[in-house]
């Protein structure tokens, strides 16, 4: 199995994925291939829709942390508090923004074996895992942004895509 990152422009980035349903060894394979590419693309977190895969799963691997499985996650809670970060996205190379996201996370999910577990994230692991969770709903780092801001990064990943 190989797989790609898809990119801005392709379809699958703006769907709201399915629910895993099955909880195979084709799963723990796709898995262990995103562990694969996102280590290899130098990323923190890549969703199942990046890989052109419309099912609700992703993975995440911060560099203070263990790597990480979220299958069917839902978020029980967002902090009130707000902060302000440098985001990029491997399906936009090469441009980053400043978003704003909670400092931190409550979700429940499911693992590669379908057992259900709870987890709490703050700082960085929670912005990787908000970011990660909206691909699951369509979204991108930047629909967070202003229009005139989300204009400006789009336009520097456009010209970015003309000079490769």
């Amino acid at each position: 199995m190989s797989l790609e990152v898809v990119t801005l422009g392709n379809e699958i980035l703006r769907q709201k994925a399915k629910p895993v349903t099955e909880f195979d060894q084709e799963l723990e394979d796709t898995v262990n291939e995103m562990f694969r590419l996102m280590r290899e693309k130098a990323g923190v977190g890549l969703a199942a829709p990046q890989v052109g895969i419309s099912e609700r799963f992703f993975v995440t691997e911060a560099a203070d942390d263990i790597p990480r499985i979220f299958i069917n996650p839902e978020i029980i809670e967002t902090a009130q508090e707000m902060v302000s970060g440098e985001e990029g996205c491997l399906s936009l190379p090469g441009v980053w923004a400043k978003v704003s996201r909670p400092v931190a996370v409550s979700l429940q999910a499911q693992d590669t074996k379908g057992k259900i577990f709870r987890f709490h994230a703050e700082g960085w692991l929670a912005r990787i895992i908000l970011h990660e969770y909206d691909h699951l709903n369509g979204h991108l780092f930047t629909d967070r942004l202003s229009a005139n801001e989300r204009n400006k990064v789009i336009s520097q990943y456009e010209r970015k895509c003309q000079n490769r």
